[in-house]
């Protein structure tokens, strides 16, 4: 049995893109704009950390390594730069520069999956990461071009939101399962004192 972490980098996935939406909608206009920083860190310290050792040392079967480990890598760096940025008072387009190419590949990682039929779920898993890539392929043109278009920001934290929706319903499953799936996983220290 191996044991994974992918709810984390799911549930805070969730925290994200959640956090991007309000953002997106809000906070590119707000005046105490280095409040959101936090926020920002807080979520890519966890996608940075996490996905890193994910992408060392791939603790789970096959290219789920890739998808979600090197994602989180590209997601965390991404929410990291954002929170310097604004917590300095520095432009974000270098930030959402790096976004488009970061989210090209997770485009490209949400066609392969429904492609090669990975996960349980994987038009909603695809689906996940296409909307989720997007958010970072159309971040420099709404940051530079289409700041001022309420609705076009508008739809902006509408699809950020829905990527949060999709990750929240596939977080809450995997973590339904891992209770049960998890339920008699013994650590190594503890085996040689009546654990399995």
């Amino acid at each position: 049995m191996f044991i994974d972490y992918i709810t984390l980098l799911l549930l805070n996935m969730v925290a994200g893109y959640f956090l991007l939406s309000l953002y997106i909608y809000r906070g590119l206009d707000d005046p105490l704009h280095p409040r959101w920083a936090p926020g920002f860190a807080m979520v890519g310290l966890i996608a940075l950390v996490f996905g890193t050792h994910m992408t060392a040392t791939w603790p789970v079967i096959g290219p789920y390594n890739s998808a979600y480990g090197e994602m989180s890598v590209l997601f965390g760096v991404v929410f990291l730069g954002a929170a310097l940025a604004i917590s300095r008072g520095w432009s974000l387009t270098s930030v959402t520069i790096f976004a488009f190419f970061a989210g090209g590949a997770a485009v490209l990682l949400g066609a392969r999956i429904i492609d090669l039929q990975m996960t349980q779920m994987p038009l909603m898993s695809g689906a996940g990461f296409i909307l989720s890539g997007l958010g970072g392929v159309f971040a420099a043109p709404t940051l530079v071009c289409l700041r001022g278009s309420r609705s076009w920001r508008s739809l902006g934290a509408l699809a950020m939101l829905g990527a949060a929706a999709i990750w929240a319903i596939t977080a809450g499953l995997a973590y339904w399962g891992h209770m049960e799936s998890f339920g008699r996983w013994v650590p190594l220290s503890m085996r040689g004192a009546g654990g399995e």
